[in-house]
C-alpha cells in the first residue's frame, strides 16, 4: 500500500504590539528580529498634515495637500473654501455618488471598506481590522467620513467609527467633530455639523483638537456651486 505524505504545516508566532519599544527621550523604537510595522494610514494622515504646514510656509500662502483620499489644509483658504468630493473611493472623480463639501482649515478624511475587498475562503475580506478580533471589522458602516482640526484626527475618527459600528454616531457627537457616516445599503447618515445631503455648504472650522469642543455650527454657502478637489 502507498503510504500519503502529511500535508505540511507552518505555524508563525505573532508578536503584537506589546513587542514593540519606544524611548521617547531617544526618539527610538526597538522591535523583535523579523517583526515589521505597518504605520497604516494615521502615517499617511500625519505626512499629509506635515506636507501642507511645510507647502503652506514655503509658499507664503493657503495650502491643500491630499494623499489617498486624505486631505490636509493649512493657511489662508481661498474666498470660498477649500471644495472637497467625499465618496467611497478617493480616486473617483465628482461625477461619483457623493457629496461635495467645503472646509476652510484642518483636515478631512474618509475611510472606507467599500474599495480595497478580496474573497479568503467564501468571505468577503477588507483592510480595516478589528483589534477585539483580528479579522475585518464587521460594522454597521461602509464608509465614514469626518472633518477635524488636524486630518491625522480626522482619520483616526473615520477608521474608529468603521470599528464602532452602531456606538459610532453617538461617539462622534461626543467629540464634536463633523461626521458623514454611509451604511451598508447606501442610506446616509450626518452628524454635529456636517451639512445634510443635497446642500451645499462649508463646514466651519473645528475645535483645535477632536473633542476639545463642539464644533461650531454649519455657514450656509450661497456662492458659486463648488467644484470637486
Amino acid at each position: 500500500m502507498r503510504e500519503r505524505s502529511s500535508p505540511l504545516v507552518v505555524a508563525h508566532a505573532v508578536c503584537g504590539w506589546r513587542s514593540v519599544m519606544f524611548d521617547s527621550a531617544a526618539r527610538t523604537v526597538r522591535v523583535p528580529a523579523g517583526f515589521t510595522i505597518d504605520l497604516g494610514a494615521i502615517a499617511k494622515a500625519w505626512a499629509a498634515d506635515r506636507a501642507a504646514h511645510a507647502a503652506a510656509r514655503a509658499a507664503g500662502a493657503g495650502a491643500l495637500v491630499g494623499i489617498g483620499g486624505d486631505i490636509a489644509t493649512s493657511g489662508l483658504a481661498p474666498a470660498h473654501g477649500w471644495a472637497v468630493h467625499v465618496t467611497d473611493d478617493h480616486r473617483s472623480d465628482h461625477h461619483a455618488p457623493g457629496q461635495t463639501v467645503t472646509i476652510r482649515s484642518g483636515g478631512l478624511a474618509t475611510s472606507s471598506t467599500a474599495v480595497r475587498r478580496w474573497r479568503h475562503e467564501g468571505r468577503t475580506m477588507h483592510h480595516i481590522i478589528d483589534p477585539a478580533t483580528g479579522a475585518p471589522a464587521r460594522g454597521t458602516w461602509r464608509t465614514a467620513s469626518v472633518a477635524a482640526a488636524s486630518c491625522a484626527d480626522a482619520n483616526i475618527a473615520t477608521t474608529a467609527a468603521l470599528i464602532r459600528a452602531g456606538t459610532a454616531p453617538a461617539w462622534l457627537a461626543r467629540l464634536g467633530v463633523p461626521a458623514r457616516l454611509v451604511s451598508q445599503t447606501g442610506r446616509v447618515y450626518t452628524i454635529g455639523a456636517w451639512p445634510p445631503e443635497g446642500l451645499r455648504t462649508r463646514i466651519a472650522s473645528p475645535s483645535p483638537r477632536a473633542g476639545a469642543r463642539p464644533a461650531p455650527a454649519v455657514q450656509r454657502d450661497t456662492t458659486r456651486p463648488p467644484t470637486a478637489v
